[in-house]
């Protein structure tokens, strides 16, 4: 038995069921008013409504009608025939906002990392031109610092590792953050030490070169491409590694205020009976 609030759409072979409270989100588009039969465009075929138009794209349309909003994925590239797929189903909210060049224009996101290593300290300065990112980033880069020897009475046997307490990073503006590792004599004449650690990366690394390694995986796994390598100072032996990625598209959301459900008599074709009589 058939549910009355549920319809089936094939829109250029694709199949897509939904519920008619859905397509009449928008009252004044097509696919509101292709319920009442009042669209020559959308006809009616095997009890399923008929739309020759792209199916892969109206998974987009419909989401939008599901969700008030529009995702799409990062490699999305169809923009401008998304933008004549609103227009057709008559969404000029969407259609106005996929034709804004501002909206579908690449924009890329540019990270620096610039590492330093003397002797067996190491030092690191991390730029984005995204603030988010570099807030990421600090939520998950951790710095510990061994506690010297005599702190609240403690003493250890030589060789042991020190208890290790966490210190802040330091954010000289919102896009960059500083932070440092290895061994230095910071504790008078005793050899201190700082301890890095990048989540969800449990180890805590001393060494320069393998903090450096980890954090250029990550940024890797997370989407930067990495675009060049350079010496900014050749005295001081500072690299700089330039990384980009696509920012992620946003979401959309749908602006116009709701209008009232209108009452309408959904379109069905009568079955012909083959019983004879």
């Amino acid at each position: 038995m058939s549910n009355p609030d549920v319809i089936t759409l094939n829109v250029g072979g694709m199949k897509f069921s939904t519920m008619t409270s859905t397509l009449l989100r928008l009252p004044e588009s097509r696919l509101a008013r292709m319920l009442d039969g009042s669209d020559p465009d959308i006809r009616i075929v095997n009890g399923q409504y008929f739309v020759d138009r792209d199916g892969a794209l109206f998974s987009y349309i419909l989401d939008y009608l599901r969700t008030s909003q529009l995702t799409l994925p990062s490699d999305f590239s169809d923009y401008e025939r998304l933008q004549r797929e609103a227009e057709f189903y008559q969404m000029p909210s969407l259609a106005e906002k996929l034709g804004q060049e501002s909206y579908y224009r690449p924009r890329m996101e540019i990270l620096e990392v610039r590492f330093l290593l003397q002797e067996n300290h190491a030092f690191f300065r991390i730029f984005c031109s995204c603030n988010s990112t570099i807030e990421a980033l600090a939520d998950r880069i951790v710095i510990y610092i061994e506690q010297p020897v005599g702190v609240h009475g403690w003493s250890f046997p030589h060789g042991a590792q020190k208890p290790l307490a966490p210190v802040p990073l330091q954010r000289p503006s919102h896009h960059d953050l500083l932070f440092q590792c290895g061994t230095d004599y910071s504790a008078g004449d005793q050899l201190g030490a700082r301890y890095v650690s990048i989540k969800p990366d449990q180890r805590k690394l001393l060494n320069g070169t393998n903090v450096l390694g980890l954090l250029l995986d990550i940024l890797l796994r997370e989407g930067f491409s990495l675009v060049s390598t350079r010496a900014v100072s050749a005295e001081e032996k500072v690299e700089c590694y330039t990384f980009q990625r696509k920012k992620r598209p946003e979401v959309l959301t749908i602006t116009e205020n709701p209008k009232p459900e209108k009452s309408i008599t959904i379109q069905t074709k009568p079955v012909k009976s083959n019983k004879k009589r």
